[in-house]
Order: structure tokens, then sequence, then C-alpha cells
């Protein structure tokens, strides 16, 4: 029987709501694929990796990441190393190649469902960013660099919280725009850290959902393990 682990980072300081989420996600995408066992977890939550790791004998490992750093890279090999786990690790969640067009599908279909010409509107992604790596920058980058050749706004801008260019700068902009979230799970930049900004900057746009909620996620995730 063929066995995957999706995991998250997860929020530390509050790790209840989005360990629930993976493990809600792993139902939603075990549900897709009959005969797979199919567990979600977080590196946040204590014991949780240990639990799904549990009773498993090779399974695969989806990182729920949205690029491919240092947590990825690192971190979330040494704690799988820490359990005695060596499992095949795929590609995370935020590189994945059908990533792009969902995303491209996903805010020009929010654009007309918001009254919004994509030709006449600005479209500002926003993403984590870091101080120590490049990763999530560079992520997004290739991101927009996509979006720019397949969609049609006219205008795609990239904000970040951790570095430059900074969300509040960028979102300083007039005439009709959306901004998508570039994060798998909703916590504290979601929730609390965008919201801020935007409105600090007097963004005068639409505020979409973090892609990782988004409705054909699951889909895209049990592709991506068939696949493998």
């Amino acid at each position: 029987m063929p066995e995957a682990i999706l995991i998250a980072h997860g929020a530390p300081a509050n790790p209840v709501p989005q360990e629930t989420r993976m493990r809600a996600l792993a139902a939603e995408v075990g549900a897709l694929l009959p005969g797979w066992k199919v567990r979600g977890a977080t590196l946040a939550a204590e014991g949780a990796l240990k639990s799904a790791l549990a009773g498993l004998v090779s399974p695969l490992i989806y990182p729920f990441f949205m690029a491919d750093g240092w947590f990825t890279q690192s971190a979330l090999p040494r704690a799988l190393a820490s359990l005695g786990a060596t499992p095949r690790r795929l590609a995370p969640f935020g590189v994945d190649p059908a990533l792009v067009d969902l995303v491209a599908r996903h805010v020009q279909e929010s654009a007309v469902s918001a009254g919004i010409e994509p030709e006449s509107a600005t479209l500002l992604l926003v993403a984590h960013g870091s101080q120590v790596s490049p990763s999530s920058r560079l992520g997004a980058e290739r991101l927009i660099a996509r979006l720019r050749q397949i969609t049609r706004f006219s205008e795609i801008r990239l904000g970040l919280i951790e570095e430059p260019p900074f969300l509040i700068d960028v979102a300083r902009l007039r005439g009709p725009a959306l901004c998508m979230p570039f994060f798998a799970l909703r916590a504290g930049h979601v929730d609390t850290d965008i919201p801020a900004a935007l409105a600090a900057a007097g963004f005068p746009g639409h505020l979409l959902p973090p892609i990782g909620e988004h409705p054909a996620v699951p889909k895209l995730i049990a592709e991506a393990l068939a696949s493998a």
C-alpha cells in the first residue's frame, strides 16, 4: 500500500490550528488516492511527526512549504533522521510546476468575480521572504515572471514580509487591484501582518485567501504523489 505524509512547518506559538489543517488536508488527498495511506503533520506540534510516521514502512514525504530552502533541505531531513526515518522527499508545494497554472487561473477568476478587468488591474503577490535565505524571494520572482507571460494583468508586483521589497511599500497604489498571499497555511502573517500592511499602505483592492487554501490543492498534491 503506498504511503505519504504531508508535512508543514506549523506555528510553534499556536500549533493546534495548523496541525488540524494538515490532518484534514491529508484526509482530502487520501480520498483522491484509493488504496493509499496519507497522513499530515507539522514540525511545530510536539510529537506530531513521530505519530505520523508510526506504522508506516516507506512513506513519501510531501513538504507543504512554499520554498525549497533551509526548512525543506535541512530542518525537515534532520527531524526525520532524528526519528530514524530517511524517506524519499518530493519537491515542495510552492515549486510544483502545476501550481503556476493554478495560481494564474485563480487570480484571473477572482478578478472577474470581483468585477475587475485584469487588463486594467494590478496583481500584488505577497510572499514570506527571509533575511537569511533568498529561496522564498527567488521562488516568488520566478512565479511572477511566469504569470506575466500567461495572465492579462496590467501590472504584477511582489511584496515581502521579511525583506525588501516590503509589502507596505509596494502596496501603495491606485486603481483596481488584487492581493494574493503566496502562503501554504493561515497563521500570523496571513491573518495579521498582511492585512495590517495593506491597511497602512491604503491598498485599494481585494485580499484573497492564501493559495494553500484553494479547493484544487488536494488534487494537485494527489497528482504529485501519484506521479512519484
